[in-house]
C-alpha cells in the first residue's frame, strides 16, 4: 500500500471513530446554567407549551359536554364568574335568549352552572397562558437571557396567542346568531370555525415547542451541526436527512389529521358508523356526497368527514409504521446487516424519538378505534385528543433531533465516505421512495409545516 493510500485509509478511519463518539453522545439539551445561561428561558417555552396541551384538552372537554355557547358574551380581560344567586339568575336569564336555549328548555340552573363552568374556565386559562408568557419574556428580555435572533420568533409566538383568542370569540358567535333560531339540528359552532380554533392551537403548540428545543439546544450552533455533518459519511448523513424529511411530512401529516377530527367533532360525526373497518358495512359510505354544493361535504357530511378522518388516521399511522422501521429497523431493508450498522446515522435523541412515534401512533389508532366502537364517550374522546397531541409531539422532536440533517449542512464538502455510506444510503433510497408513495396528498401540509418550524 502507497503511502498515500496508507494517509487516506487512516484518514478515514479517524473520520469514522470521530463521528461515531459525536453520534454516541447526541445532541443533549443543556438544561443547566452552568452549560446554558438560556437554558430559563427554554424551559419556560416548554413549560408555556404544556399550558397550551392544557388549553387544547380543556377545549376538548367544553365542547364535549356542550358548554362552549354558555357565556354569550365576550371581553379582552374578563370578568369575574356569578358569585350570588342573583347573578346566576340574570346570566341565566340572558343564555334564554339565544337559539341554544330552544332546544334545551329542561335546562336546570344547576346544569347551566355546570356547562358556563367549563367555558368560563377554558377562557380564564387562556388568558393564564396569555400572561404566563407576556410576563416571563419581559423579564427576560431585561435581563438579556433571549438569545439573538430570537425576539422575532416571540413577538410572533405572542401574535399567534393573541389571534387565536380572537379565533375562539369568531367560532363561538356562529352558534349565537338568530340566524340559528330555525335550527332543527343541535345548535353547534361552524365545524369550520371549531376546525380554525383547534387547529391554531396545535401551530402555536408546535412553534413554542421547537422555539423551546432550539434554545436548550442551543450549544449546538451551525458551526457544531457543521462538525457533525462534516466527519459523517454521505450516505449516512443523506439517511438521517431522509428521516429527518420523514419525521417532518409525519407531523405535517398529523396536524391534516388533527384537523379532519375538528371536522368529526363539529359535526358530531363520530356518533354515526360506530363499526370499524366498514361504515355500517360500506368500505366507501353510500352518503358521501350528499350535500349540495360538493364542497360543503367536505366539513358539513357526517359521511364525508368520518371517512376522511379515517383514512387520514390510517395513512398516519402507515407513514409512522415506516418511518420507524426504516429507522430502527432498517437492517432487513440493507441486506442482513445489523441493527446498530444500519442506524449509525441516528444520535440517542433521534432514536428515542422514533421510539416514541410508534408507541404514541399504537396507542392513539387504538383509542380511536375503541372510542368509535363505544359511541365516544367523553373520557375516550378527550383522550384520543390528547393522543393526537403525543403524535405532533413526537415527529416534532425527532425532526428536531435530526437538524444535523439539515438540507443546508448536506451542502457541506465531504473529505471523506464512511464504508457504512452505501448501507445508509440503501437504507434512505428506501425509506425516500416509501415516504414519497405514502406522503404525496400531504404535500401542501408539509410546505406550511416546514416554513413555520424551519430555524433559519
Amino acid at each position: 500500500m502507497s503511502s498515500r493510500a496508507a494517509a487516506i485509509a487512516m484518514s478515514s478511519s479517524s473520520s469514522r471513530a470521530a463521528a461515531s463518539k459525536l453520534l454516541k453522545r447526541g445532541l443533549t439539551m443543556a438544561t443547566k446554567v452552568s452549560d446554558n445561561k438560556y437554558a430559563p428561558t427554554g424551559k419556560w417555552i416548554l413549560g408555556t407549551a404544556g399550558m397550551v396541551v392544557g388549553m387544547i384538552h380543556i377545549g376538548g372537554v367544553t365542547r364535549l359536554t356542550q358548554s362552549g355557547l354558555s357565556m354569550t358574551t365576550w371581553s379582552t380581560l374578563g370578568s369575574l364568574p356569578p358569585i350570588t344567586m342573583e347573578e346566576w339568575e340574570v346570566e341565566f336569564s340572558r343564555y334564554k335568549t339565544f337559539p341554544e336555549w330552544q332546544q334545551r328548555k329542561d335546562m336546570t340552573l344547576s346544569d347551566f352552572k355546570f356547562i358556563y363552568g367549563w367555558e368560563y374556565g377554558h377562557r380564564m386559562l387562556g388568558r393564564a397562558v396569555g400572561v404566563a408568557f407576556i410576563v416571563p419574556w419581559t423579564y427576560f428580555t431585561i435581563r438579556g437571557l433571549v438569545p439573538s435572533g430570537y425576539q422575532k420568533r416571540m413577538w410572533g409566538l405572542v401574535t399567534m396567542g393573541g389571534v387565536q383568542g380572537l379565533v375562539g370569540w369568531w367560532m363561538v358567535k356562529s352558534g349565537l346568531g338568530d340566524d340559528r333560531l330555525d335550527d332543527r339540528n343541535e345548535i353547534r359552532v361552524r365545524p369550520i370555525r371549531l376546525t380554525t380554533h383547534l387547529c391554531m392551537a396545535v401551530a402555536t403548540y408546535g412553534a413554542l415547542v421547537w422555539t423551546g428545543l432550539d434554545i436548550l439546544g442551543i450549544k449546538h450552533e451551525r458551526k457544531h451541526l457543521a462538525e457533525l455533518a462534516s466527519k459523517m459519511g454521505k450516505g449516512a448523513l443523506h439517511a438521517a436527512s431522509r428521516i429527518r424529511t420523514g419525521s417532518l411530512m409525519l407531523t405535517g401529516l398529523t396536524a391534516v389529521t388533527v384537523a379532519s377530527g375538528a371536522l368529526v367533532a363539529g359535526n358530531d360525526a363520530g356518533r354515526a358508523y360506530n363499526t370499524f373497518p366498514t361504515m355500517d358495512g360500506e368500505w366507501i359510505p353510500s352518503g358521501i356526497a350528499d350535500l349540495t354544493p360538493w364542497h360543503k361535504n367536505l366539513i358539513e357530511n357526517t359521511a364525508t368527514v368520518q371517512f376522511n378522518h379515517r383514512v387520514l388516521g390510517i395513512t398516519t399511522a402507515a407513514v409512522a409504521g415506516t418511518l420507524v422501521g426504516f429507522g430502527l429497523l432498517g437492517s432487513s431493508a440493507a441486506g442482513g446487516a445489523t441493527a446498530a450498522a444500519a442506524t449509525t446515522f441516528l444520535t440517542p435523541q433521534a432514536r428515542k424519538g422514533l421510539m416514541a412515534i410508534g408507541v404514541t401512533t399504537a396507542a392513539q389508532v387504538t383509542l380511536g378505534i375503541t372510542a368509535l366502537l363505544n359511541y365516544v364517550p367523553i373520557e375516550l374522546a378527550a383522550a384520543h385528543q390528547l393522543g393526537s397531541i403525543a403524535v405532533f409531539t413526537s415527529s416534532l422532536y425527532t425532526a428536531h433531533s435530526l437538524r444535523y440533517a439539515r438540507h443546508s449542512l448536506l451542502l457541506l464538502p465531504k473529505t471523506t465516505a464512511t464504508a457504512g455510506g452505501s448501507l445508509a444510503g440503501s437504507i434512505a433510497a428506501a425509506a425516500g421512495t416509501t415516504m414519497t408513495a405514502a406522503g404525496a396528498g400531504i404535500a401542501t401540509a408539509t410546505m406550511i409545516t416546514n416554513n413555520n418550524i424551519e430555524r433559519p
